[in-house]
Parts: structure tokens; sequence; C-alpha cells
């Protein structure tokens, strides 16, 4: 995976760390850094007469050396004994991402949220909001499973993508945000196919309307509109039935999925019909990507 780092002032913090380290405070590190990760009370002490800058390279070089307990508390040292300083803020975005790094991500979101708060117009805030993303997107289950991470992940992203649209890290945020929405879709496909298994057809419905509605640029609006023609054909409603065949036929026509709606279809005598003007299939039709106003063609093949 691409690891992302916010650009901080005049210094590039990611490619490589190393760039933004002072010869001298590197040097002065080595002979007073423990190795231990854990060791962060004698940190603590020997932190507390240190100047804001060096704690901050000392916070970095730590990072770039894996020990990410000692520079999450070199960095928090600084907000606390620097605190609205310079050095502060810049502190804070770091440390919200080594605690990303640490897969604390309760602490990264909580460092990233006040960081947006204080700085909001910061040129790290894109950053911020990245991060925020990312720890959710890292804690999303199986679409078996609850999907609140998932919805909140979407959101971050969809955030840093319609706040941020020209920063670095809009382009893997519109990524992951395809990727978390997918799985919505599919949360809502398996409970929609879990109602039509036990003859919840109203459930259903919904389940599949709901993934027309707001995951249409999905893989599963096709099966979506399929089962929308299943659904309803088992509770007797033909013309719903077959204006989700037409949903389906006008705009994706070499659908595997139209090819089972149209013969499902024909086992009863029936064919894709379009519905009237101001329904919701017809909405539903213009919101896709080539929806008209004509039934489709019979499935080739």
């Amino acid at each position: 995976m691409r690891q992302f780092l916010p650009t901080i002032g005049r210094s590039s913090i990611v490619r490589p760390l190393a760039v933004v380290l002072l010869a001298g405070a590197v040097s002065g590190l080595a002979g007073c850094m423990s190795g231990k990760d854990n060791d962060i009370d004698a940190l603590a002490l020997a932190s507390q007469t240190e100047p804001a800058d060096v704690l901050y390279n000392q916070g970095l070089a730590n990072l770039e050396a894996g020990r990410l307990g000692e520079a999450a508390a070199k960095f928090e040292a600084i907000d606390r004994q620097h605190p609205y300083s310079e050095w502060a803020r810049k502190a804070l975005v770091m440390r919200a991402f080594t605690s990303y790094r640490n897969g604390d991500y309760d602490e990264a979101v909580s460092s990233a949220r006040r960081y947006l708060s204080l700085y909001p117009g910061s040129e790290e805030a894109a950053y911020a909001q990245y991060i925020i993303g990312l720890s959710y997107f890292r804690q999303m289950p199986e679409v078996t499973r609850d999907q609140t991470d998932t919805a909140r992940a979407a959101l971050a992203m969809q955030e840093v993508v319609d706040r941020y649209p020209n920063s670095e890290y809009a382009e893997d945020a519109r990524t992951k945000l395809r990727q978390a929405r997918d799985q919505l879709a599919g949360k809502e496909m398996q409970v929609g196919r879990y109602y039509l298994e036990r003859r919840n057809y109203i459930g259903a419905v919904n389940r599949f309307k709901n993934v027309v509605d707001n995951y249409s640029q999905t893989r599963h609006v096709e099966e979506a509109l399929y089962r929308l023609v299943e659904a309803n054909l088992a509770m007797g409603i033909r013309p719903e039935a077959q204006a989700a065949a037409s949903v389906l036929g006008q705009n994706f026509p070499e659908s595997e999925w139209y090819k089972d709606a149209y013969a499902l279809l024909q086992r009863d005598g029936l064919a894709p019909q379009a519905a009237g003007a101001g329904s919701w299939f017809s909405n539903a039709s213009r919101r896709l990507v080539g929806g008209g106003a004509q039934p489709p063609a019979a499935p080739q093949g």
C-alpha cells in the first residue's frame, strides 16, 4: 500500500522522513534513547526540559525507526509542554499518524478530529481528514457483519474528496470510497436475499431499491434489479416486475442478470415493459447509465 504522510512547512516528512532531521539532533539522540519502546515514564521525565523542535525531531526519528510508542510520547510531550505553538500543531497531526501506524485507530481519529477543530484551514487539514478515513477503512469488517465502520469510512473519504479534491490524498480517497460503498451495497444485497429466501418480499424489495437508489455505481446494481423482478413476480405484481426488467435491459443489455430476468418473465408469458413517467422505475432508469423510455430488446444469446 502506498504510504502517505503530510508535507508540513517547507520540509517533507515523507520521502524520506530523514530529510527533516537535523544532523545535530540525530547525533544527540544516539546517547539518550534507551531503545525500549515501553519506557514512557522515563521519556516523559527526560523531555521536560527539551525545546519543542528537539522533541519534534526526536519523535520523527523514533517514528522512522519504528519505535512508535516513543514517537507518540514525544509528540504528546510537545502538545503538553508547548500548547498552541506551531510545533504543537505539527505534532498533533503526527501523533494522529503515529497512532494509525500503531493500530490505535480510536486515538488516531480523536487526534485527527482535534486537529481539524483547531486548525481547519491549515495545509495539513486534508491529511488529518484522510487519517480519519484510513482509520475507519482499516476496521471495515466482512460483509456479513455490522457495517458501521464501513459507513464511517465512506463518509470520511467523501469528505476528503469533497473538501480537498486537489490534495495528494484525493485519488486514494476516491478508490477507498468506491470500495467502501461497494461493501455497503453488498451488505444491502445480503440482507435483501435473506428476506427474499424467507418470503419477506416487502423487506427484500426495499433493500434492493436502496441499492439502486444509493449505490448505482457499484457492481451490485444489476443483481438488485434482477431481484426486483424476482420479488415482484413472487408477489404477483407483474407490472413492477416488467418495469424492473426494463430498467435492467435499458442500462445493462449485455448483462447475464438481464438474460435471467428476461427468461423469468417469459415463463409467465411476459416481457420487459417500461413504467410510466414519474414512477420509481422511470426515475431509477434516468439515474443509471443509459435508461430510455422504450422497452429494451430481447437479450442476445
